[in-house]
């Protein structure tokens, strides 16, 4: 990435809650994040985390109860103008987790990957739209042949192709990836990661990927967030998360990962995130930028322990 970045997108003190006004479930409480073009910027946590949600909510799937979404300079959250929605339609879709419970499954690929241009793109031809269609294949690896079948005929890697087909023939500029190679094998998953590689490249994508798998955000990712119960823990360049974490919640997803060399191996079990530990009766954490584009949730006890290790540093 270069030095002088462009803000895409700003996320700022975003809420998301579900169930009733009553008795609500408070799944996002204050998220905030920005994302520069063209950087991949990864959202890891376990499941339940709420990082799904902060995807959905960005894409208008969700409804925010408090904060903003900003895309382009722009919010896009709440209500909008006709004009303004389909220009996001256009300019920000979404790669789903599940290849086979995101297709529609008595369509054939022709349709279900030009869906989209029905809604945007209405002056388009049935020539047109096949066009459109056979490149956008051809740009996952799929023939266009392929379009004329359905997704039952296809394995889980190339359902993917599909999914990941029809979110770039709408030509965007922004991708939600949420955990889009959690449901297929491993001998597939590094083939789906450098073809999102390859995309971003050739495109110039943005892409937000969400995963609660952090050896591949650890390949795909510049900048890397951790959540936990609907708040950041931290947030730093990927490498920096990797070397030197400072959250016990972002020590405890590191040590869980696997290490397939015993020379890297830790010694011990992983660690185990006990929140206990924090007392916040008195002293309220707060989101601070800790060293420059490292930033960490945390009382002023905390943050003050969090420079200190810095400093040894």
């Amino acid at each position: 990435m270069s030095e002088k970045k462009e803000l895409l997108l700003s996320v700022k003190d975003m809420k998301v809650n579900f169930g009733s006004r009553r008795k609500p479930f408070h799944a996002v409480r204050g998220v905030s994040f920005d994302i520069y073009k063209g950087e991949t910027f990864g959202l890891v946590g376990e499941s339940g985390s709420g990082k799904t949600t902060i995807g959905r909510a960005i894409i208008r799937i969700y409804e925010m109860a408090g904060g903003e979404v900003i895309f382009k300079g722009q919010k896009i959250n709440g209500k909008i103008s006709k004009e303004l929605d389909k220009e996001v339609t256009r300019k920000m879709q979404m790669i789903f987790q599940d290849p086979m419970a995101s297709l529609n499954e008595r369509a054939k690929v022709d349709y279900i990957v030009s869906e989209g241009l029905y809604n945007v793109e209405k002056h388009l031809t049935k020539e047109q739209r096949k066009e459109k269609v056979d490149a956008a294949l051809s740009d996952v690896g799929l023939l266009p042949e392929f379009a004329s079948r359905f997704p039952h005929e296809f394995s889980g890697g190339q359902r993917q192709r599909i999914g990941i087909a029809r979110a770039l023939i709408m030509q965007p500029e922004f991708i939600v990836a949420d955990e889009p190679i959690s449901a297929l094998d491993v001998s597939i998953r590094a083939q789906v990661l450098n073809l999102l590689s390859e995309l971003q490249k050739k495109r110039g994508l943005t892409y937000l990927f969400i995963s609660h798998d952090l050896s591949v955000m650890r390949f795909i990712c510049d900048r890397i967030a951790v959540i936990h119960k609907g708040l950041l823990m931290e947030l730093a360049d990927t490498e920096t998360l990797f070397r030197h974490p400072l959250h016990p919640y972002t020590k405890a997803l590191l040590s869980a990962v696997p290490m397939p060399s015993p020379d890297h191996r830790q010694d011990g079990p992983p660690l185990v995130y006990d929140e206990s530990v924090h007392d916040y009766s008195q002293d309220q954490p707060v989101w601070c930028e800790i060293e420059p584009g490292h930033f960490v949730l945390g009382n002023q006890a905390e943050l003050d322990a969090y420079r200190k290790i810095i400093g040894e540093e």
